[in-house]
C-alpha cells in the first residue's frame, strides 16, 4: 500500500510515548470478573449502580427481544420508532424534570446531533476546558466557533461572553467530569449563562442516576431546569444499557427529530437495550437512594487515599482519580494492581492533558463496603512501591 509507512511511523511514535492503546476482551462484566483463573476487583467500569447484570434488568431486555425482535430495523423517521423509545423518553423526561426527551444511539451521538443543530457558523460555542471529546467534537462539527473556559471558571466564561458577540451562543460543561470525577458549579455558570442570554447545555452522563432526587442529576439538585435548554445523559453509566438522551422542551425535541442529523441518519436503538433501560429505571424508582449509597462508599474510599497521602484532585463523586503524571509509571502502577488483584485501567492523553496520566477508579454498588476499604489498602501499598505521591 503506497504511503503505509506512516502508519507504522506513527505507531511507533505512540509506543515510545507509552501512548499506544491496545484492545483486551474480558469474559464477563461486573465488579468482580475472572481473567486466567484470578478473580480480579474491577474498577474500571462505570456500571455505577450495579445494574448491567440486574436480574431484572436483564428480564425487561429479554422480554423486549421476545416481543419486539433483534433490531428497530429502520431509523426513527421511517419505521424504527416503537412503543419503547416513546415509553422510554416519557420516563427520562419525568426523571429528569423536562416536557420532553429524544433518545439517540449514544451519548456521542446525542451531543454530535443536538449540538450542530442548536449552532452554526455564525454562532460561538464556549466550553469547559475539561469537557469531555463528544462535545469538543460536536462544537467543532457545528463550524461554530470554539472557544474554551477555564475549567470550572464562571468569571472567566463570564469575560468571554462579555467580549464575543454572536448570533447565537451556547455554554458546554460537564456536571460530573468523566477523568476528574469533580463537579461543576451548575449555579454559577448556569447565572452566567442566563445573564448573557447564552443557551446552555450540561452533560449528566456521569451525574444521573446518581446524583439528585431519585438520580435526576445535578440539574434537578440545584433545580436549574429552566435555565439549562439541554440536559444531555447516557443508558450506559448508571443505568447499566446503551445509548444517550436529551431531556428538553417540546419545541426543541420537535427540532432536534427535523434537524439532528445523528438521530435522523441512523437506525434507531434496538429493543433490548430499550427495554434494559427501563429496567433499570424501574429499579431506581423502588430504590431511589441507590445514588447516595454509592456516593457514600466513594467517599469512604477516597478519603482513605487521600489520608495516606495520595492525590485525588477534587474528586467528590464516584469517580476517583489517582494522578501519577508520567505515562509509563501509571501503566506500571496498573500492572502492579492487576498483580494484587485491582483491575485499574490506565487513563492517558489525549484522554487526558499531557503529564496528567493516572488511574481513575470508578465505585460501583456492586463493590461491598469491605471490598472497597480492603482495595484502598492494596493501592495505597502498590502506590508507595512505585513511588506515587
Amino acid at each position: 500500500m503506497q504511503g503505509e509507512n506512516w502508519l507504522e511511523d506513527g505507531l511507533a511514535e505512540l509506543r515510545a510515548g507509552d501512548l499506544e492503546r491496545r484492545l483486551t476482551a474480558f469474559p464477563a462484566t461486573g465488579g468482580r470478573i475472572t481473567v486466567g483463573g484470578r478473580t480480579l476487583l474491577n474498577l474500571s467500569s462505570n456500571d455505577y449502580l450495579g445494574l448491567a447484570c440486574h436480574p431484572r434488568v436483564v428480564e425487561a431486555a429479554v422480554k423486549a427481544l421476545h416481543e419486539f425482535g433483534a433490531g428497530a430495523t429502520a431509523s426513527r423517521l421511517i419505521t424504527g420508532t416503537l412503543p419503547l423509545h416513546e415509553e422510554l423518553e416519557q420516563r427520562l423526561a419525568a426523571l429528569k424534570g423536562y416536557p420532553a426527551a429524544l433518545v439517540f444511539g449514544s451519548g456521542y451521538l446525542a451531543n454530535a446531533g443536538t449540538i450542530p443543530a442548536l449552532v452554526g457558523p455564525d454562532d460561538l460555542v464556549l466550553a469547559d476546558r475539561l469537557a469531555h471529546a463528544s462535545l469538543l467534537d460536536a462544537a467543532v462539527l457545528s463550524r461554530a466557533r470554539l472557544l474554551r473556559f477555564r475549567h470550572n471558571d464562571a468569571l472567566h466564561l463570564d469575560e468571554l461572553l462579555s467580549a464575543h458577540s454572536a448570533r447565537r451562543r451556547l455554554v458546554l460543561t460537564e456536571s460530573v467530569f468523566s477523568m476528574d470525577g469533580d463537579l461543576a458549579p451548575l449555579p454559577d455558570l448556569a447565572a452566567v449563562a442566563a445573564r448573557h442570554e447564552a443557551l446552555m447545555l450540561v452533560d449528566e452522563a456521569h451525574a444521573t442516576g446518581v446524583f439528585g432526587p431519585g438520580g435526576a442529576g445535578l440539574i434537578s439538585e440545584h433545580g436549574l431546569a429552566d435555565r439549562v435548554a439541554v440536559s444531555m445523559g447516557t443508558l450506559s453509566k448508571a443505568l447499566g444499557s446503551y445509548g444517550g438522551f436529551v431531556a428538553c422542551a417540546e419545541n426543541l425535541r420537535a427540532w432536534l427529530v427535523n434537524k439532528a442529523r445523528a438521530f435522523i441518519y441512523t437506525t434507531a436503538p434496538p429493543p433490548a437495550v430499550l427495554g434494559a433501560a427501563l429496567g433499570a429505571l424501574m429499579v431506581l424508582s423502588k430504590r431511589p437512594e441507590m445514588g447516595q449509597e454509592l456516593l457514600a462508599r466513594a467517599a469512604g474510599f477516597r478519603d482513605t487515599l487521600k489520608a495516606a497521602g495520595l492525590d485525588t484532585l477534587n474528586s467528590a463523586s464516584q469517580i476517583v482519580p489517582l494522578m501519577v503524571g508520567d505515562n509509563a509509571k501509571a501503566l506500571a502502577l496498573s500492572r502492579r494492581l492487576k498483580d494484587d488483584g485491582i483491575l485499574a485501567v490506565a487513563i492517558r492523553p489525549p484522554t487526558v492533558p499531557p503529564g496528567t496520566a493516572r488511574l481513575r477508579f470508578s465505585i460501583s454498588l456492586a463493590h461491598q463496603p469491605a471490598d472497597l476499604a480492603q482495595a484502598a489498602q492494596t493501592i495505597i501499598a502498590a502506590a508507595c512501591a512505585e513511588n506515587v505521591a
